[in-house]
């Protein structure tokens, strides 16, 4: 769990590292402007609490196959506390299937599925989201271009951005 006690300072040091994962702790210090030691050791503290889940690379959809794009709405059968539990838990197990959100309203699930193409993301309905725990019905919405779709999070202008 995230400590809420973060400061200017670790909030500077995380728009930095969420800009650029692989900048080196010599620049990373000089940009927050703190010598080198006491950055590191704000690093693994943000890594400890949480607030730095990992490091990644962002890759181009296209070039690795997964530039078709769907939006996804499932309602479920049931939606006691082991049924949510169960479709929550199988999701995870679905590469394919890069963000879902349970929602208020009519439906409960909103998925963000990446597949080659529609023939791909055709046989994952049919062979695997149509057959996760306690699915009843789906709609599919058919992304035509993406135009902003930011895996960084924001970072308020009251922490020195």
């Amino acid at each position: 769990m995230v400590d809420q006690g973060l400061d200017r300072t670790d909030f500077r040091i995380l728009r930095e590292i969420q800009e650029n994962g692989r900048i080196s702790m010599v620049e990373l210090s000089r940009r927050v402007n703190l010598t080198k030691t006491p950055c590191a050791e704000r690093v693994k503290r943000l890594e400890k609490a949480g607030a730095i889940r990992g490091y990644f690379a962002a890759l181009d959809p296209v070039t690795v196959d997964a530039g078709h794009v769907v939006m996804v709405q499932v309602q479920l059968s049931r939606t006691t506390a082991p049924d949510l539990e169960a479709f929550n838990d199988a999701v995870q197990d679905v590469p394919e299937i890069q963000s879902c959100m349970m929602m208020a309203g009519g439906f409960d699930y909103l998925l963000k599925v990446r597949t080659r193409d529609i023939t791909s993301y055709r046989e994952l309905l049919g062979n695997t989201i149509s057959r996760l725990p306690h699915v009843l019905q789906t709609h599919t919405y058919v992304v035509m271009e993406v135009v902003k779709d930011e895996v960084t999070l924001p970072m308020s202008v009251a922490y020195g951005k």
